[in-house]
């Protein structure tokens, strides 16, 4: 699912809300999602998971193509953890 087939199924099942109102909704959840990643906060959504920022430590890779050793900086990486009602639907268990 995408982001605008997300914003056409709420907008179904919301016929009080016009398209381009569950549209600002949707950028808004979204935008204040990555403003609590980039600020290194945790977002928990009850039920579906959490988000939250690990890092990673600079090491030694290698380029593909080549097979030449390249250095990879230490960088911060989004996580998402699978909360567990989701997980036990997706096991055919709930």
């Amino acid at each position: 699912m995408i982001r605008s087939e997300l914003i056409q199924k709420i907008a179904e099942s919301n016929p009080h809300l016009t398209q381009r109102h569950v549209e600002k909704i949707v950028n808004t959840v979204f935008e204040e999602i990555i403003n609590a990643l980039s600020r290194g906060d945790r977002v928990e959504l009850r039920g579906f998971g959490a988000f939250s920022v690990k890092a990673r430590d600079a090491r030694v890779g290698r380029n593909p193509r080549t097979g030449e050793a390249v250095a990879v900086d230490d960088k911060k990486v989004p996580f998402f953890k699978t909360g567990k009602l989701l997980r036990d639907r997706l096991n055919g268990k709930a």
